[in-house]
């Protein structure tokens, strides 16, 4: 499974937590766990991840992994942390994209 996850909205579309890189970071991190879920996987199943934030600054960077980091716990997948310039919405600063692996049952 493969999945690009942003942190709108469901409901209305609207972009989360403006100018805010943790709060975007969390609702990925919460829209990441729901498409999981409803692909019958977990976290536990991701085997990599890129989160792009949309920053020139190390510490936007550094705070949006330390969300996904944590969300992750012991379960360490290989990442790729990148600033990227801009992302697809407006006020979009965190985006996260998610490789699971799971077994057909």
């Amino acid at each position: 499974m493969r999945g690009g996850v942003v942190q709108s909205e469901a409901k209305g579309g609207s972009t989360a937590a403006i100018g805010d890189v943790a709060g975007q970071a969390a609702k990925a991190v919460e829209n990441m766990r729901t498409a999981l879920t409803d692909s019958g996987a977990s976290l536990h199943d991701v085997i990599s991840t890129r989160v792009l934030v949309a920053s020139h600054r190390r510490e936007d960077l550094v705070t949006a992994w330390g969300v996904v980091r944590d969300a992750f716990g012991d379960h360490d997948v290989p990442s790729t942390l990148m600033g990227v310039t801009v992302l697809g919405y407006d006020g979009q600063l965190v985006e996260i994209e998610a490789v699971a692996a799971v077994l057909d049952s």
